[in-house]
């Protein structure tokens, strides 16, 4: 059960505060603990590529991050150099403003240019910010992101307003059907927020305390 979850896990790193010392800790973290991927920021892609290079962690970074607003051609710039750089997972943020302005159809074509631009080389996730929308928008959002071809829908950067909820993931599992991946991210601190959110329908969790939900697991097979 415990290797399970750690496979579940992007073992997160995005303050902009985060020092190199801090990357290798994480990295060495996730390495040790057998997460499914280290999240951090493009700057530090290539330095975790380079740490992690002969186990099979995975780098993910993010794109248009935190506030989704930047151009489209941006997106996919940034999303090739990241992948040049090392990343295998990349986690792009819809334009927020654009989704509930009505603006349906700029929103796919930014989702499809990272998409493009990841192809062969990296899974992309889609962070629909979920506390900022309403349940309408969030249904709509997935529905975009999936006819974009884009891997995982994925709730919050963790830099808004609220972060995942058991409600949101099932609605989006809901949306998605059983062929997208479906990642919880801001807020999950405990091996009881993450086992709630697995068992809503999340096939990925997004989380810095990684390492605690991990020990909350073996914790209780002591008992």
């Amino acid at each position: 059960m415990t290797t399970d979850i750690a496979k579940m896990i992007d073992h997160t790193l995005l303050k902009p505060e985060a020092t190199k010392e801090q990357i290798v800790e994480l990295c060495e973290e996730a390495s040790q603990n057998g997460f499914m991927s280290v999240c951090v920021n493009p700057a530090w892609v290539k330095l975790s590529s380079e740490l992690l290079h002969e186990t099979d962690v995975k780098v993910c970074t993010v794109i248009g991050f935190p506030l989704g607003a930047s151009a489209t051609q941006t997106k996919a710039f940034e999303t090739k150099q990241a992948i040049e750089d090392g990343a295998t997972e990349v986690d792009m943020v819809i334009n927020v403003g654009a989704l509930k302005s009505g603006q349906f159809e700029d929103v796919q074509q930014d989702i499809q240019a990272v998409v493009a631009a990841a192809k062969g080389k990296a899974l992309t996730k889609v962070i629909i910010e979920t506390a900022l929308l309403t349940d309408d928008e969030k249904i709509r959002a997935c529905e975009l992101a999936a006819a974009a071809g884009a891997d995982y829908v994925k709730t919050s950067t963790g830099f808004s307003t609220g972060g995942a909820t058991v409600d949101d993931i099932k609605l989006m599992r809901e949306t998605v059907g059983p062929d997208i991946g479906v990642k919880a991210s801001g807020g999950v601190r405990s091996t009881e927020d993450a086992t709630a959110m697995i068992e809503a329908g999340a096939t990925r969790i997004g989380a810095s305390s990684g390492v605690k939900i991990l020990q909350g697991l073996v914790a209780d097979s002591d008992y």
